[in-house]
């Protein structure tokens, strides 16, 4: 049933994809890490550019704590593939991790995805609730910025429990979420290609030798 469900609407939400207790624990570990990255930055140990242990500088919500390929992150990106496979139907190469500690006011703007997020998730480690809207019609109105101002598609709200995981087809479907009234909330975006979509297997890692690897690495080759 979920494998018709997710080829027909391209989305489908898994339930405790890992233990609430397990999403609890990342949840308190990127809090902490980014206490650590603040720290960091304030007794400049490293510099604001350096991205290896996150960033504020993320161009689509700005100012707000973000990681790319964290460790734990690629851990579970890897740690939930075969569920995901067996309820798509599909057969799914990684490619990479990315994590959000999203404070009130963010917004996410409607958009949709790069090739290397065509099977993306959405998980929820803790934090105040937030909801997710996934919209496949055509925006209809003004655009300002690149981003659509009005629009008449609501789209569907999808609200998530920690653990839980809303699995969506990224670049088909226009995802956004509304201005955020909590403290935080805390969430992964797992990536995939399908293994067999033209150019999957040259995108494994995202092209990074392999997972667990800075943004920076992309095209790098390792000696072996």
């Amino acid at each position: 049933m979920s494998k018709a469900k997710f080829k027909k609407n391209h989305f489908l939400v898994i339930k405790e994809a890992v233990d609430p207790k397990v999403a609890e624990f990342v949840y308190n570990y990127f809090l902490m890490k980014r206490q650590v990255c603040q720290t960091f930055y304030d007794f400049r140990y490293i510099n604001p550019y350096n991205v290896d242990y996150g960033t504020w500088t993320d161009e689509q919500v700005p100012n707000t704590y973000s990681h790319y390929a964290d460790i734990a992150m690629e851990t579970l990106l890897l740690q939930v593939q075969p569920k995901m496979e067996k309820l798509t139907g599909l057969k799914l190469n990684p490619t990479y991790s990315y994590a959000r500690i999203y404070k009130m006011g963010d917004v996410l703007h409607r958009h949709k995805d790069r090739f290397s997020c065509e099977i993306s998730t959405t998980m929820n480690l803790g934090g105040d609730e937030w909801p997710i809207y996934l919209e496949n019609k055509k925006n209809v109105g003004t655009v300002e910025d690149g981003f659509p101002a009005k629009t008449d598609n609501k789209g569907t709200k999808i609200i998530l429990k920690p653990g839980d995981m809303l699995v969506y087809k990224g670049m088909i479907l226009e995802h956004w979420r509304e201005a955020f009234i909590g403290k935080d909330c805390a969430q992964v975006f797992l990536h995939y290609n399908n293994k067999f979509s033209p150019g999957a297997d040259d995108n494994i890692f995202d092209q990074r030798p392999h997972l667990g690897l800075p943004d920076w690495f992309k095209g790098q080759k390792i000696n072996s």
